[in-house]
């Protein structure tokens, strides 16, 4: 089954860029129909004297630059680190995405992450899509202690380049000097996933269910 309704949840607005950020780029490039979910624009993590609305912005400078028109994207406004605390009701808005998106393939944080808001959007990621949806995970290998590279999706040096140029939007978390920020940690993890498959780059995901 071909893949051409694609949902990306990012739990936090760089999440999905920073896990497969490449991927993206070669779905936009392949002209997939995307719809991308942020559920937090993490206003309490901001440096000291950025606007409430930096980390919003800067999601949007990033669907621009990938040419995402704004029926593409959806931001919601929870707090960062709270999202336990809404489990059902982010369950119940994913599911209602579901029935009006209709995706062949959604894309969201591993059930291994430990980060506390990753780990409720990759459960209730499941409970909402399990039975119409392929569900596969990105790799955020800070947040990890396990990761299964089950799949892996190649990439052009021109995909991880864009995932690069798409990071630079955030300037809130560059100047924060996170270390998976930067080119060569980009560069150097998407080179390894390529050298597992005999490509020249690639990203590794986890499958969680897959429908032919």
């Amino acid at each position: 089954m071909i893949k051409n309704k694609i949902l990306i949840l990012s739990p936090h607005t760089d999440d999905a860029e920073l896990g497969c950020g490449g991927a993206i780029a070669k779905f936009v490039e392949e002209k997939k129909d995307i719809l991308w979910y942020a559920f937090s624009t993490a206003e309490e993590s901001l440096p000291q004297g950025c606007h409430k609305d930096t980390l919003r912005n800067e999601f949007i400078d990033v669907c621009n630059q990938l040419k995402l028109n704004e029926n593409q994207y959806i931001i919601d406004n929870y707090a960062v680190r709270k999202l336990p605390d809404y489990r059902q009701e982010i369950l119940e808005k994913l599911v209602s995405v579901k029935n009006d998106f209709k995706p062949d393939l959604v894309i969201g944080p591993s059930l291994n992450d430990f980060h506390q808001d990753h780990q409720v959007i990759a459960n209730e990621m499941v409970r909402a899509f399990k039975s119409s949806s392929s569900i596969i995970s990105y790799e955020l290998p800070w947040n990890h202690i396990d990761f299964s590279t089950q799949m892996f999706i190649p990439c052009k040096k021109e995909h991880i380049l864009k995932k690069l140029e798409i990071l630079s939007c955030y300037k809130s978390q560059v100047e924060k000097q996170r270390v998976y920020f930067s080119k060569d940690f980009i560069f150097g993890l998407a080179k390894t996933r390529g050298i597992q498959i005999s490509s020249d780059f690639a990203e590794a995901f986890e499958v969680i269910r897959w429908i032919e």
